[in-house]
């Protein structure tokens, strides 16, 4: 069977080189319409707010910021769901939207949302901050500093003075 096969390739070379052709053009013209990306995004476009509330309980940051937070934040467009957490001091609330939402224009409408909160968090607690914009690709790489010579620290001390700023000076 795979004799004849190779024979009646041999005796055609004509039509099997233009299929050939025809499946790389083919080929070729497929590729350069496909949407690739180096790094696809493989989770929904989100914004997380993180609003500081020292000295408060988790029970108060609950109730008395997150649940404005995410109030404020209700009704945002193309949003899909609300998730947060409370805890000592912080809280967090992450703002998820549908899929193929322009992150940079909900982002837009958020900002615009907390921005209506002034006023109505308990005093002493800062102004809700929307974190830097991130990609689920973001952490390629993460380390940890340890020493049986320094004190702890001194070792955190040096991550923050010398480590750090010479990792930030490293071009993208």
């Amino acid at each position: 069977m795979l004799r004849r096969l190779v024979e009646l390739a041999l005796s055609s070379r004509g039509v099997v080189i233009t299929l050939a052709v025809g499946f790389i053009c083919y080929g070729l013209f497929v590729t350069s319409r496909a949407k690739l990306d180096v790094f696809p995004e493989f989770v929904q476009p989100q914004a997380t707010v993180q609003t500081e509330a020292p000295g408060l309980a988790p029970e108060q940051v609950e109730s008395l910021v997150t649940r404005p937070v995410e109030g404020a934040l209700n009704g945002a467009g193309d949003l899909d769901s609300i998730r947060s957490e409370s805890i000592q001091g912080l809280s967090v609330v992450t703002a998820v939207f549908k899929e193929g939402t322009d992150i940079h224009i909900a982002r837009q409408m958020l900002t615009e949302r907390l921005g209506q909160l002034t006023g109505e968090l308990p005093a002493g607690v800062k102004a809700p901050i929307m974190e830097p914009l991130t990609s689920s690709t973001m952490d390629l790489l993460k380390f940890g500093l340890t020493s049986e010579k320094i004190s702890p620290m001194e070792l955190r001390t040096f991550a923050d003075w010398t480590v750090r700023p010479r990792m930030l000076s490293v071009p993208v």
